[in-house]
Formats: C-alpha cells, structure tokens, sequence
C-alpha cells in the first residue's frame, strides 16, 4: 500500500485510525505531530507533502465544540473551511486523494426519512456550515475525494457521550436526557476500519459517503444502553429539546442512509449496540 499521512492524529478518531492500522498490520500510515499537521500553516503542510509523497491523506482535524462555535464563527471556519481547503490544494499539487470526515450536522434533520448523500444539506448551526463549506471547497477544488458524513462519534478514546455518561451514571442517582433528537451512534473504531478498507481497495469512485453504525435510537435510548450494557445502576428521565436549551441547535433526526457505502465498497457494518457492547468491555478492561 502507498504512503497515508493523518491529520488531527492526536484526535479520537486519529487515534481509532492508529489502533486499527496495528491491529491490520498496516505499516505505511504516518500520524502526524502538531508541528508538521497544522491544517492553517500552507507551508509546513506542503513540507509535509513533499516529505511523505502519500497516495492519501486523512482529514480528521476539525473544530467540533457545537456549542461553542455559535460564538467563534471564525475559529470553527477557519480550521473546518479553510483548513479543508489548505489540505484539497495540497492534495491536487501533489497528485494525492483526500479522505475527509464531515458530519450529519450539515443537515437540517426535520424530515423522518433516512438521510441520503443527495438530500440537500441546511445546516442550523455554526457547527453544520462551516463543516458544509469544507466539503464544498473540497469538491470545488479536488475531485479525488471521499467524503465520509459520521454521526455521534464515541470510542475509548477522547471525549465523548458514551464515556461522559458512564463518569455522571457513578456520580448520580437521576440523570434527565434528551428523546426527541434521533440518530445513530457510530463506534470510532468501525469508522476507522472503512476508511482503511476504502483506501485498500484502490476504488476511486469517489464522493460523499455516508457512514455510522446500523440502527436507530435517540439520545435517551443510547443513554439507557450504555447503562444496561456496563450495568451501572442510575435512573434515566426521557425529556424533550425544549427541556435542555443549547446555544446550537441539533437536528432532530439525522439518520443516515449507509446503501452508497456498502455497496460501493462492499463494506459490512455493525449494528450501534454490539459495536457499542465492544467499546464498554474494552473501557472496563
């Protein structure tokens, strides 16, 4: 296999690519430090370029605090926009594709049909547009390029709900969570391993994907899981959006629709609730 080069290494998903690249013996993956993989800085990415000579380069830095970036626009565009940007154009001047990871946030989510690549996207958050705005560069300016939508990126690495809710369910007797927004979970490490699959395989049918594990189920549902699954014993209340205010709005149902990926790639994909059952074994051990 030819050279891959990570960006956002130090990233939960940078770190799943890192596990399952061992795991497949995969020797030709280089991940990244801060100093050579700062998505901003053209130079140190055209160095970088010139030193690896890769077939492929993996985005997955990207600005992520949904919240947070309703009040730093130019932050969140700055490395979800222009940093996306930064990487098509290196990749175009150096003759490699360039595997990067959007989010179901770029839609609206207000119709209960499973979310396909050619749906229009609306995002209505800070968050959504400018992951939007990468993927439109990135089109714009490389056509050797796979973009791969996720939705609730959890694993044991970094932070995120699954390991949030086990901290709070050893905290606490009563936790209230959300049970109207719905969508699917998707275990970091099944992501890793279809990027690496869709890289050797040498298809270039490239474009957007859509990828998160199978099934469906609200946050509340997830919470439950979680809990039923580590049997960590806290009572759970179902309550609406309207109930826990954010600054971002959040689709109220982003469920996305897998058929392009596994057929194109002849990909198999895990249920949420096994890949999940994987995740809590590996925290506990």
């Amino acid at each position: 296999m030819k050279n891959i080069i990570v960006f956002g290494a130090a990233g939960q998903l940078g770190q799943c690519l890192k596990k399952v690249a061992e795991v497949k013996g995969i020797n030709n993956i280089y991940f990244l430090p801060e100093n050579e993989a700062n998505i901003l800085d053209t130079a140190a990415i055209d160095n970088t370029f010139s030193h690896y000579k890769p077939a492929y380069a993996i985005n997955c830095a990207a600005y992520t605090a949904v919240d947070k970036a309703e009040d730093e626009l130019d932050l969140a565009r700055k490395i979800n926009k222009t940093g996306a940007e930064n990487l098509a154009i290196a990749c175009k001047a150096h003759g490699a594709a360039l595997v990067h990871i959007s989010t179901d946030f770029v839609f609206k989510g207000n119709t209960p049909d499973p979310l396909v690549e050619e749906d229009v996207a609306e995002p209505i958050s800070v968050y959504g547009l400018t992951k939007l705005e990468g993927e439109q560069d990135i089109v714009r300016i490389l056509p050797e390029h796979f973009i791969i939508r996720t939705s609730w990126l959890y694993s044991e690495y970094g932070n995120n709900f699954v390991k949030t809710m086990l901290k709070l369910g050893a905290e606490r007797d009563l936790l209230k969570i959300i049970a109207d927004q719905v969508g699917t979970p998707t275990y970091g490490i099944d992501l890793a391993a279809c990027i690496l699959d869709i890289i050797s395989s040498g298809k270039t049918e490239y474009g957007i994907y859509h990828y998160s594990n199978e099934g469906v189920t609200s946050w509340f549902d997830f919470a439950k899981g979680i809990f039923d699954l580590s049997a960590t014993e806290v009572k759970v209340l179902p309550i609406r959006t309207s109930e826990y205010p954010t600054k971002a709005s959040r689709p109220a149902y982003s469920v996305m629709d897998k058929t392009k990926i596994k057929h194109t790639f002849d990909i198999e994909i895990p249920y949420w609730r096994d890949s999940l059952a994987v995740c809590l074994e590996k925290l506990k051990n």
